[in-house]
């Protein structure tokens, strides 16, 4: 191998390390600040959140609940025309579940909006008592939103819907309780 061979393949690997140098750098600037991505800066979330079981109704702090003590049985998935017992969709949270909420008053139209944008793995409800008309939740994150149309919504649910945050992510969104009255006696 020549010495003008040497230099190129020299350059080359130079240049190559540079490269992949920098995909790092911006890999860890984009993501490893904790900061949330583009258009989620108004997300709050709440770290070191207590996930005892725990018998009848809980006080949360959040209108709705975030995480926190809660019911033994989970809510089931899906989407109800009435508010949920707070602690049964808590124990869903836990499991990874994504929690929409909205105020009463909202059209069918928009209720169908926001069904249509409700993960596999998520529960749509309404909800009396929140300062939003719409509010998407999941295990220590949440985020009001301006209404179904609000394009923060499908950004939420693309980084935080995969229940990556949630102590059990894994754990079913099916087999819990569906109607009022069998939500463990919270009623």
């Amino acid at each position: 191998m020549t010495s003008a061979s040497r230099r190129r393949l020299v350059v080359l690997a130079l240049a190559a390390v540079t490269v992949v140098g920098l995909a790092v750098v911006v890999l860890l600037l984009r993501n490893g600040d904790g900061a949330p991505p583009a258009g989620l800066g108004d997300v709050v979330t709440y770290p070191d959140l207590d996930r005892d079981h725990v018998p009848g109704e809980v006080n949360y702090p959040q209108a709705p609940p975030v995480g926190g003590p809660h019911d033994p049985i989970w809510l089931n998935c899906g989407v109800y025309d009435r508010p949920v017992h707070e602690e049964n969709a808590v124990h869903s949270l836990e499991h990874g579940a994504v929690w929409i909420t909205y105020r009463p008053g909202l059209s069918a139209d928009e209720i169908d909006k926001l069904a249509g944008k409700l993960p596999e793995k998520g529960i749509l409800s309404p909800f009396d008592d929140q300062d939003a008309p719409v509010v998407v939740t999941v295990w220590g994150a949440q985020l009001a939103l301006d209404g179904p149309d609000d394009p923060r919504l499908d950004l939420f649910i693309r980084e935080y819907g995969d229940g990556h945050d949630a102590p059990e992510p894994q754990a079913a969104c099916v087999g819990g309780v569906s109607e009022l009255e069998d939500a463990g006696g919270n009623g």
